[in-house]
């Protein structure tokens, strides 16, 4: 995970906007999502990240994103000695309010998708109507053939 500023500038003058960057970043919300559900291996975890993601994640990625999980307190790394090694991951219960906090913003925006594409398309609208507003100015357009631009737009 990358943040701004190097890790302990970042850490040094606001911890709380580097824990939400996070556990808000592309990865990070789809681990904890995941890990609501059950404990998972690594390579289980990736396989499950991928199809939420609709893409692969690669494994220096999931690797960073855990790491940095683990350091904020919210995911669990169990390894167990054994032959072939089996590595277990798990949230906390710090990691868990902070998944039901990010599954919940997650499920509001998929109910609210709707929503949010007619606010995009109005903004777009007027955006573009602005624009042909503004254009004749900077074109060198009449008021009339602004006017016809306008009313195409609309």
């Amino acid at each position: 995970m990358t943040v701004s500023e190097s890790g302990a500038d970042a850490e040094a003058r606001c911890p709380h906007r580097l824990v939400l960057e996070h556990v808000t970043s592309r990865w990070g919300v789809l681990v904890l999502i995941e890990l609501l559900e059950r404990s998972y291996r690594f390579s289980e975890l990736r396989r499950a990240v991928g199809r939420s993601a609709g893409r692969t994640v690669s494994e220096k990625m999931l690797t960073q994103t855990l790491q940095t999980l683990e350091r904020d307190g919210l995911v669990h790394r169990d390894a167990k000695p054994v032959i072939p090694p089996r590595v277990d991951y798990s949230l906390t219960g710090l990691g868990r309010e902070a998944a039901e906090q990010v599954r919940a913003l997650a499920a509001w925006t998929h109910d609210r998708m709707d929503r949010v594409e007619a606010a995009r398309r109005a903004y777009d609208e007027a955006r573009d109507v602005r624009r042909a507003y503004e254009e004749p100015r900077e074109s060198g357009r009449t008021h009339d053939e602004a006017r016809d631009v306008r009313s195409r737009a609309s």
